[in-house]
């Protein structure tokens, strides 16, 4: 109990001092929160390069002020950062689950990847994969509301083996009408979307994790890794090897063609 007391007293007596100092020795105080809320807008707005002049004055104070090791006080920050986008995310797309594995996704990848010499490579990196999450929080608005509750449902079940003749029997449709809805909406064919949202989701675990890339293939239903191996080279332009090991390759994201009214 003594011991408690000594260590709520000494934490008053630092937030006293912390208190003292804010008015004089954190010259820039306003400015600094200030330009966190603009860091955050243009994470949520997905403005990248924005977002990385605002997080360099942000580390520069940081650095000049927390009394840290530069690389602890970029390495705590980014924590920080994360946490804060978990929570946006877990505000807009209401699947807290997925803003919770988010959040463990990039404190692991600053744990096990972060460190002095790529340290501005890896900050790309993790702003990179804040925008790609966020990006990907939202249906996109086609027309077509079959084809736009079908994307719902493959985006649910990409670690399942979907065939078209499931979705199909799934939506009480014929797998005819629904291959050629879907291809005159999308421009790309049911099969060819699935491999394409199989292998943006498989981005996630070849920067995050260190499981085998075998094991990744089976848990997206390729049916062999060198099958994978394709058609991740087909649409991210590297294999899964290369992207894994090269932090400064981006992300494959899709879009869906924009039709001319």
């Amino acid at each position: 109990m003594q011991k408690t007391m000594r260590i709520r007293r000494s934490m008053l007596v630092r937030n006293q001092e912390y208190e003292g100092e804010s008015n004089g020795r954190y010259k820039g105080i306003e400015t600094y929160y200030i330009t966190e809320r603009k860091l955050l807008t243009h994470i949520l707005c997905l403005e990248k390069e924005q977002a990385r002049k605002e997080i360099k004055f942000l580390f520069e104070y940081k650095i000049r002020y927390a009394g840290m090791r530069p690389f602890e006080t970029i390495k705590y920050y980014l924590i920080s950062l994360s946490s804060m986008v978990a929570r946006q995310l877990e505000r807009t797309s209401h699947m807290p689950a997925k803003a919770f594995a988010f959040n463990n996704a990039c404190m692991v990848l600053i744990e096990t990847k972060l460190n002095e010499e790529n340290t501005f490579e890896f900050v790309d990196e993790l702003l990179e994969f804040y925008m790609y999450t966020l990006k990907n929080k939202d249906l996109p608005p086609l027309s077509n509301q079959i084809v736009n509750n079908v994307i719902l449902y493959i985006s649910c079940h990409l670690e399942s083996p979907i065939t078209v003749e499931e979705i199909a029997k799934e939506f009480n449709i014929s797998t005819s009408h629904l291959s050629r809805v879907f291809r005159e909406h999308t421009g790309v064919t049911l099969v060819e979307y699935i491999n394409i949202r199989k292998v943006e989701e498989s981005q996630y675990a070849l920067r995050f994790t260190n499981r085998k890339i075998s094991d990744i293939s089976d848990q997206y239903h390729f049916c062999n890794q060198s099958y994978f191996t394709r058609l991740f080279k087909k649409y991210a332009g590297q294999t899964p090897r290369e992207f894994r090991s090269n932090l400064s390759v981006s992300y494959f994201h899709f879009s869906f063609p924009v039709k001319e009214s």
